[in-house]
């Protein structure tokens, strides 16, 4: 499949109409319908419903409009940058970063990275730590802010501090009727919430795994795919969730506690490409150790 046959299955799923589409896209309709169907061969299983009016799509072809979406857009940006770049206009820096580090460094950092280099392209990225590490190496992103070690001889990984756990439990459960530190060890038999779902080793693991370190059983383990869900979850009584500190901010209709127990905590880890000489990346290094010389408000939060 290639970017042409995306272009056309978006144009036939938003007009849901073959005539419309190929208007649109200045073509014949007898070409347009056959690059759909060379691409539903191609993924193996049928996009469109030909026989109804409009043209609908199946589940698969559902699925497919969103991720062509995705991708078209991704292509997009990726070339607009690239544009920017050649013509000297702009520099960019693409950052992968885990969900809740947006609760910490990584506010401050960027607009400290703004303040010292307003000439900058900053591009976000939300992708889980494994993913960063692929990322970084693929080139699709400079740095990344995350919290699973990965051994990988292309790229430097620093661990700026290590950030305490939480547990977040419903508002009805008998251990929120306090807010001091709660033992690990009352987490044994509680039904836990554990993200993300994949890929692995992620966050889920760490928390297992500091469980485990201490003899701890949940009683029973659901995962999901991000912390939004966990602590939806958490709020509508299915279970606990234990999140890193700086996350406690997310939702306020669950109850937070600091988890005491022996290294219950979970790293930060700023990582990118071995040897990278780019200024970029040695000037949000040297913020990044500013920034924790001087102490700031968030990281206070997290004790």
């Amino acid at each position: 499949m290639d970017l042409r046959q995306f272009r056309y299955f978006v144009a036939v799923a938003r007009e849901r109409n073959f005539t419309r589409a190929a208007r649109q896209l200045n073509i014949a309709q007898p070409p347009l319908s056959r690059q759909i169907q060379l691409l539903e061969e191609e993924v193996g299983v049928p996009l469109l419903i030909r026989n109804s009016r409009p043209v609908q799509l199946t589940d698969a072809g559902r699925l497919f409009f969103e991720q062509a979406i995705q991708v078209l857009g991704r292509v997009e940006q990726m070339q607009a940058a690239t544009r920017r770049v050649g013509l000297h206009q702009r520099s960019v820096l693409s950052i992968g970063f885990v969900a809740s580090t947006l609760y910490g460094v990584l506010p401050t950092l960027m607009r400290k990275l703004r303040q010292h280099a307003p000439e900058l392209d900053i591009q976000m990225i939300e992708l889980m730590s494994v993913q960063q590490i692929q990322a970084i190496n693929e080139g699709r992103i400079d740095i990344g802010f995350g919290r699973v070690h990965r051994s990988d001889p292309n790229v430097s990984s620093i661990v700026l501090h290590e950030e305490r756990l939480a547990v977040a439990l419903p508002m009805e459960s008998p251990m929120a009727r306090e807010s001091t530190p709660l033992p690990v060890h009352q987490l044994a038999g509680e039904k836990l919430i554990v993200y993300p779902k994949e890929p692995r080793p992620g966050f889920a693991d760490q928390v297992l795994n500091i469980l485990d370190r201490h003899d701890i059983q949940p009683g029973q383990v659901m995962e999901v795919r991000e912390i939004q869900t966990a602590l939806g979850l958490v709020a509508a009584e299915f279970g606990v969730c234990v999140i890193p500190a700086s996350a406690r901010q997310m939702r306020h209709d669950v109850h937070y506690r600091l988890i005491d127990g022996d290294r219950a905590t979970s790293p930060v880890i700023v990582s990118h490409r071995a040897n990278d000489s780019s200024k970029y990346i040695s000037l949000t290094k040297q913020l990044i150790r500013e920034m924790y010389a001087e102490h700031p408000a968030w990281l206070d939060s997290h004790n």
